[in-house]
């Protein structure tokens, strides 16, 4: 019996060789979630894999399957954008790895989530056209976090619920995902002082339309204090530091 084919619009999260002339890919899909597939001979195949199977291409992927389980089969992929202002920039291009990893560690196989796949078909495009890449990365990583239900509390202390507005000094509680008061800090050593400028211009980073991102500037002080609180936050829901951020920190150091 012939395997249904399906077609869906993918971003390549990871691939590894296999055998002498095969890979095996991991995809984001915007209908099927993440998904693994095997792309038969694709190390000798130039004309069906071209550029298709590198890590955050964007793609036309053809595949099919026998059931949920078990890897797909990879027909065809078609490049809809390469990336090329991505892949001339060092930078750029650590960032934009960074991004993928991310998605992968947020992502279950087989889940879908047309919200996260348009953040980062949104966001690719605002990194190969920008050259912000703090602040992208910054944006790029809360958004995540509210789509994938780990919204960090941002509006209010944790504990009273003092709204921030009438919060003088703020600190971060990654074990409880949001921001104590000074009243409620209680010299706990694992929080992070944040000024709540940084807090106003993440909340603001919510909300904005794509387009008008690169309006949104954070300052050195809550370049350095929103890249602390994310990574420790991050580090925290995942239980380990992603090795494509020591990268790109190496990465920032150099440029």
């Amino acid at each position: 019996m012939k395997r249904p084919s399906f077609k869906t619009q993918a971003f390549v999260l990871r691939f590894i060789n296999y055998g002498e002339s095969d890979c095996i890919v991991t995809f984001f899909t915007r209908e099927f979630g993440k998904l693994r597939g095997i792309a038969k001979g694709a190390r000798r195949s130039r004309k069906r894999f071209s550029n298709a199977i590198e890590p955050f291409s964007h793609s036309i992927l053809l595949f099919s399957r026998r059931g949920e389980g078990g890897l797909a089969i990879i027909e065809n992929c078609d490049v809809i954008n390469h990336y090329p202002g991505i892949r001339s920039d060092l930078g750029k291009i650590m960032t934009a790895s960074y991004m993928i990893d991310l998605i992968d560690q947020f992502t279950a196989e087989g889940k879908k989530s047309s919200g996260i796949f348009q953040l980062l078909d949104d966001f690719l495009k605002l990194l190969e056209t920008g050259n912000s890449l703090e602040e992208t990365t910054r944006f790029f990583e809360l958004r995540l976090l509210m789509l994938s239900g780990y919204e960090p509390v941002f509006e209010r202390c944790v504990i009273c619920n003092t709204p921030l507005d009438k919060i003088n000094t703020a600190f971060f509680d990654a074990t409880r995902g949001g921001i104590r008061c000074s009243l409620c800090y209680r010299d706990d050593q694992s929080c992070i002082p944040v000024s709540t400028g940084t807090i106003k211009t993440l909340l603001m980073g919510k909300q904005t339309e794509i387009n008008r991102m690169h309006r949104l500037v954070l300052s050195e002080r809550s370049l350095k204090e929103s890249r602390y609180i994310f990574r420790h936050f991050i580090r925290h829901i995942l239980g380990r530091e992603l090795k494509s951020l020591r990268v790109l920190d190496e990465i920032r150091k150099m440029i």
